[in-house]
Protein backbone atom coordinates (compact mmCIF):
# COMPACT_ATOMS: atom_id res chain seq x y z
CA UNK A 1 0.00 0.00 0.00
CA UNK A 2 1.21 3.45 -0.97
CA UNK A 3 1.16 6.12 1.50
CA UNK A 4 0.03 9.59 0.86
CA UNK A 5 1.84 11.55 3.51
CA UNK A 6 3.54 14.31 2.35
CA UNK A 7 2.95 13.10 -1.67
CA UNK A 8 1.81 16.07 -4.05
CA UNK A 9 -1.78 15.33 -5.41
CA UNK A 10 -3.31 16.98 -7.97
CA UNK A 11 -7.13 17.30 -8.48
CA UNK A 12 -8.79 19.27 -11.13
CA UNK A 13 -12.66 20.53 -11.18
CA UNK A 14 -12.03 20.55 -7.02
CA UNK A 15 -14.34 23.27 -6.45
CA UNK A 16 -17.43 21.14 -5.29
CA UNK A 17 -18.64 17.72 -5.49
CA UNK A 18 -16.53 14.64 -6.71
CA UNK A 19 -13.63 16.81 -7.27
CA UNK A 20 -13.66 18.76 -4.25
CA UNK A 21 -14.26 14.96 -2.22
CA UNK A 22 -11.46 13.77 -3.85
CA UNK A 23 -9.06 16.52 -3.28
CA UNK A 24 -10.33 16.50 0.77
CA UNK A 25 -9.60 12.50 1.30
CA UNK A 26 -6.15 13.16 -0.20
CA UNK A 27 -5.56 16.11 2.12
CA UNK A 28 -6.81 13.55 5.31
CA UNK A 29 -4.31 10.99 3.89
CA UNK A 30 -1.63 13.42 4.56
CA UNK A 31 -1.14 14.96 1.11
CA UNK A 32 -0.63 18.15 -0.08
CA UNK A 33 -3.14 18.82 -2.54
CA UNK A 34 -3.16 21.05 -5.56
CA UNK A 35 -7.28 22.18 -6.37
CA UNK A 36 -7.84 23.25 -9.94
CA UNK A 37 -10.77 24.53 -10.94
CA UNK A 38 -12.04 27.47 -13.71
CA UNK A 39 -14.52 28.52 -10.45
CA UNK A 40 -13.24 30.75 -7.75
CA UNK A 41 -15.44 28.92 -4.96
CA UNK A 42 -12.12 26.24 -5.46
CA UNK A 43 -10.07 29.18 -3.13
CA UNK A 44 -12.83 28.70 -0.75
CA UNK A 45 -12.87 25.10 -0.67
CA UNK A 46 -8.86 25.15 -0.32
CA UNK A 47 -8.98 27.07 2.43
CA UNK A 48 -11.72 24.91 4.26
CA UNK A 49 -8.96 21.97 4.16
CA UNK A 50 -6.21 24.35 5.49
CA UNK A 51 -8.75 25.61 8.25
CA UNK A 52 -8.75 21.91 9.10
CA UNK A 53 -4.73 21.50 9.12
CA UNK A 54 -3.99 20.04 5.79
CA UNK A 55 -1.87 21.27 3.35
CA UNK A 56 -3.69 22.81 0.34
CA UNK A 57 -3.28 25.67 -2.63
CA UNK A 58 -6.59 26.45 -4.92
CA UNK A 59 -5.11 27.44 -8.19
CA UNK A 60 -8.16 29.08 -10.73
CA UNK A 61 -7.04 28.13 -14.27
CA UNK A 62 -8.64 27.38 -17.18
CA UNK A 63 -7.82 23.89 -18.50
CA UNK A 64 -8.49 24.28 -21.89
CA UNK A 65 -5.40 27.38 -21.83
CA UNK A 66 -2.06 25.12 -22.98
CA UNK A 67 -0.20 27.97 -21.25
CA UNK A 68 -1.84 28.10 -18.13
CA UNK A 69 -2.14 24.86 -17.38
CA UNK A 70 2.00 24.34 -18.02
CA UNK A 71 2.18 27.90 -15.56
CA UNK A 72 -0.13 25.98 -13.17
CA UNK A 73 2.03 23.21 -12.67
CA UNK A 74 5.06 24.85 -12.78
CA UNK A 75 3.71 26.55 -9.85
CA UNK A 76 2.89 23.68 -7.94
CA UNK A 77 6.16 21.76 -8.39
CA UNK A 78 8.00 24.81 -6.92
CA UNK A 79 5.50 24.71 -4.13
CA UNK A 80 5.05 21.53 -3.41
CA UNK A 81 7.59 19.52 -5.07
CA UNK A 82 7.20 16.91 -7.93
CA UNK A 83 3.51 15.69 -8.39
CA UNK A 84 2.59 11.75 -7.20
CA UNK A 85 -0.81 12.07 -8.54
CA UNK A 86 -2.93 13.56 -10.86
CA UNK A 87 -6.69 13.35 -11.00
CA UNK A 88 -8.25 14.40 -14.15
CA UNK A 89 -11.95 14.93 -12.71
CA UNK A 90 -12.92 18.03 -14.85
CA UNK A 91 -15.12 17.70 -17.44
CA UNK A 92 -18.36 19.65 -18.77
CA UNK A 93 -21.93 17.78 -20.39
CA UNK A 94 -24.70 18.63 -22.74
CA UNK A 95 -27.53 16.97 -23.79
CA UNK A 96 -29.87 17.34 -27.67
CA UNK A 97 -30.57 15.57 -30.29
CA UNK A 98 -27.75 14.52 -32.33
CA UNK A 99 -29.07 16.30 -35.20
CA UNK A 100 -28.88 19.90 -33.83
CA UNK A 101 -25.13 19.01 -32.03
CA UNK A 102 -23.38 21.91 -33.83
CA UNK A 103 -19.67 22.43 -33.90
CA UNK A 104 -19.20 24.51 -31.57
CA UNK A 105 -20.63 22.41 -29.07
CA UNK A 106 -18.59 19.36 -29.99
CA UNK A 107 -15.48 21.45 -30.02
CA UNK A 108 -16.62 22.73 -26.25
CA UNK A 109 -17.00 18.93 -25.13
CA UNK A 110 -13.28 17.94 -26.83
CA UNK A 111 -11.88 21.14 -24.86
CA UNK A 112 -13.04 20.53 -21.59
CA UNK A 113 -12.57 16.54 -21.52
CA UNK A 114 -10.50 15.44 -23.81
CA UNK A 115 -7.96 18.56 -24.60
CA UNK A 116 -7.96 19.29 -20.68
CA UNK A 117 -6.47 16.20 -19.87
CA UNK A 118 -4.54 16.12 -22.13
CA UNK A 119 -2.65 19.48 -21.40
CA UNK A 120 -2.61 18.21 -17.47
CA UNK A 121 -1.62 15.02 -18.15
CA UNK A 122 1.77 16.06 -19.69
CA UNK A 123 2.07 19.40 -17.82
CA UNK A 124 2.40 16.44 -14.71
CA UNK A 125 4.17 14.16 -16.16
CA UNK A 126 7.32 16.41 -16.58
CA UNK A 127 7.82 16.32 -12.34
CA UNK A 128 6.49 12.83 -12.05
CA UNK A 129 8.92 11.11 -13.99
CA UNK A 130 11.67 12.65 -11.57
CA UNK A 131 9.92 10.11 -8.75
CA UNK A 132 9.91 7.12 -11.11
CA UNK A 133 6.26 6.38 -9.62
CA UNK A 134 3.17 8.18 -10.05
CA UNK A 135 -0.74 7.61 -10.41
CA UNK A 136 -2.46 9.47 -13.26
CA UNK A 137 -6.40 8.65 -13.34
CA UNK A 138 -8.77 10.09 -15.61
CA UNK A 139 -12.69 10.67 -15.49
CA UNK A 140 -14.12 8.66 -18.33
CA UNK A 141 -18.05 7.78 -17.96
CA UNK A 142 -20.60 4.50 -18.10
CA UNK A 143 -21.31 6.47 -21.56
CA UNK A 144 -17.84 6.07 -22.55
CA UNK A 145 -18.29 2.88 -22.67
CA UNK A 146 -22.16 2.20 -23.42
CA UNK A 147 -23.17 5.61 -25.20
CA UNK A 148 -26.20 7.47 -23.56
CA UNK A 149 -28.66 8.74 -26.35
CA UNK A 150 -28.82 12.77 -26.62
CA UNK A 151 -24.82 12.85 -25.88
CA UNK A 152 -23.43 11.74 -28.50
CA UNK A 153 -20.68 14.51 -27.92
CA UNK A 154 -19.81 13.82 -24.33
CA UNK A 155 -20.32 9.94 -25.00
CA UNK A 156 -17.37 10.37 -27.97
CA UNK A 157 -15.10 12.51 -25.76
CA UNK A 158 -15.47 9.96 -22.60
CA UNK A 159 -14.76 7.33 -24.74
CA UNK A 160 -11.33 9.13 -26.25
CA UNK A 161 -10.66 9.15 -22.13
CA UNK A 162 -10.38 5.76 -22.57
CA UNK A 163 -7.90 5.26 -25.65
CA UNK A 164 -6.12 7.70 -24.03
CA UNK A 165 -5.63 5.82 -20.92
CA UNK A 166 -4.76 2.67 -22.45
CA UNK A 167 -2.43 4.40 -24.64
CA UNK A 168 -0.59 6.43 -21.58
CA UNK A 169 -0.70 2.94 -19.99
CA UNK A 170 1.55 1.34 -22.34
CA UNK A 171 3.24 4.25 -23.02
CA UNK A 172 4.57 5.02 -19.36
CA UNK A 173 4.79 1.60 -17.65
CA UNK A 174 8.57 1.52 -18.15
CA UNK A 175 8.82 4.90 -15.58
CA UNK A 176 6.54 3.17 -13.05
CA UNK A 177 3.89 5.41 -13.46
CA UNK A 178 0.40 3.42 -13.34
CA UNK A 179 -2.90 5.37 -15.54
CA UNK A 180 -6.48 4.38 -15.30
CA UNK A 181 -9.86 5.82 -15.89
CA UNK A 182 -12.99 5.16 -14.23
CA UNK A 183 -16.28 4.69 -15.42
CA UNK A 184 -18.85 6.24 -13.24
CA UNK A 185 -22.59 5.87 -13.82
CA UNK A 186 -25.09 8.60 -13.00
CA UNK A 187 -23.64 10.35 -9.44
CA UNK A 188 -26.30 11.88 -7.19
CA UNK A 189 -25.58 15.45 -5.89
CA UNK A 190 -23.16 16.07 -8.78
CA UNK A 191 -23.61 19.26 -11.11
CA UNK A 192 -23.32 16.74 -14.69
CA UNK A 193 -26.19 15.18 -12.89
CA UNK A 194 -28.24 18.06 -12.59
CA UNK A 195 -27.53 19.31 -15.92
CA UNK A 196 -28.45 16.32 -17.30
CA UNK A 197 -31.41 15.19 -15.45
CA UNK A 198 -32.95 19.04 -16.44
CA UNK A 199 -32.05 18.03 -20.18
CA UNK A 200 -33.65 14.53 -19.81
CA UNK A 201 -36.98 15.97 -18.17
CA UNK A 202 -36.99 18.36 -21.27
CA UNK A 203 -36.46 16.16 -24.03
CA UNK A 204 -37.87 13.12 -22.48
CA UNK A 205 -40.94 15.34 -21.70
CA UNK A 206 -41.13 13.50 -17.93
CA UNK A 207 -40.95 15.07 -14.77
CA UNK A 208 -38.04 14.63 -12.62
CA UNK A 209 -38.86 12.39 -10.01
CA UNK A 210 -39.94 9.76 -13.20
CA UNK A 211 -36.38 10.47 -14.51
CA UNK A 212 -34.84 9.44 -11.60
CA UNK A 213 -36.83 6.47 -11.02
CA UNK A 214 -36.75 5.91 -15.22
CA UNK A 215 -32.79 5.66 -14.50
CA UNK A 216 -32.73 3.83 -11.16
CA UNK A 217 -34.94 1.19 -12.54
CA UNK A 218 -31.74 0.14 -14.82
CA UNK A 219 -29.18 -0.31 -12.06
CA UNK A 220 -29.07 -3.59 -10.49
CA UNK A 221 -27.61 -2.33 -6.84
CA UNK A 222 -31.13 -0.15 -6.94
CA UNK A 223 -29.87 3.08 -6.81
CA UNK A 224 -27.71 6.18 -8.21
CA UNK A 225 -24.14 6.22 -7.79
CA UNK A 226 -23.46 8.52 -4.34
CA UNK A 227 -19.59 11.03 -4.63
CA UNK A 228 -18.77 8.84 -1.86
CA UNK A 229 -18.30 5.62 -4.08
CA UNK A 230 -16.57 7.33 -6.86
CA UNK A 231 -13.69 9.10 -4.13
CA UNK A 232 -13.37 5.67 -2.46
CA UNK A 233 -12.58 3.98 -5.59
CA UNK A 234 -10.08 6.82 -6.71
CA UNK A 235 -8.40 6.12 -2.95
CA UNK A 236 -8.13 2.83 -3.91
CA UNK A 237 -6.39 3.25 -7.06
CA UNK A 238 -4.13 5.54 -5.75
CA UNK A 239 -2.96 4.10 -2.61
CA UNK A 240 -3.45 0.18 -3.81
CA UNK A 241 -3.13 -0.16 -7.51
CA UNK A 242 0.28 -0.69 -7.60
CA UNK A 243 -0.14 -3.61 -10.16
CA UNK A 244 -3.19 -1.58 -11.45
CA UNK A 245 -2.43 0.01 -15.33
CA UNK A 246 -4.36 0.79 -18.00
CA UNK A 247 -7.94 -0.37 -17.00
CA UNK A 248 -11.29 1.40 -16.66
CA UNK A 249 -13.04 0.71 -13.44
CA UNK A 250 -16.72 0.93 -13.63
CA UNK A 251 -18.85 2.00 -10.77
CA UNK A 252 -22.15 2.03 -12.24
CA UNK A 253 -24.02 -0.52 -9.44
CA UNK A 254 -23.63 -3.11 -12.22
CA UNK A 255 -25.48 -1.28 -15.00
CA UNK A 256 -22.09 -1.40 -16.80
CA UNK A 257 -20.35 -4.48 -16.84
CA UNK A 258 -17.61 -4.64 -19.47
Amino acid sequence: MIHLQDRVCVVTGAAKSIGFGIAASYAEAGAKVALIDINQDVVQSAEQLKDRGFTAQAYVIDITDEQQVAECFDAIASTFGPVFALVNNAGVVSQCPFDEVTTAEMDKIFKVNVYGTVYCTQAALKTMKQLGDGRIINFSSKSGKTGSALMAPYSAAKGAIISLTHALAFEYAGANIKVNCICPGITDDTGVWANVSEGYTKNLNLPKEEVVKKFTAKIPLGRLTRIEDVVELVQFITTSGDYCTGQAFNITGGREVH
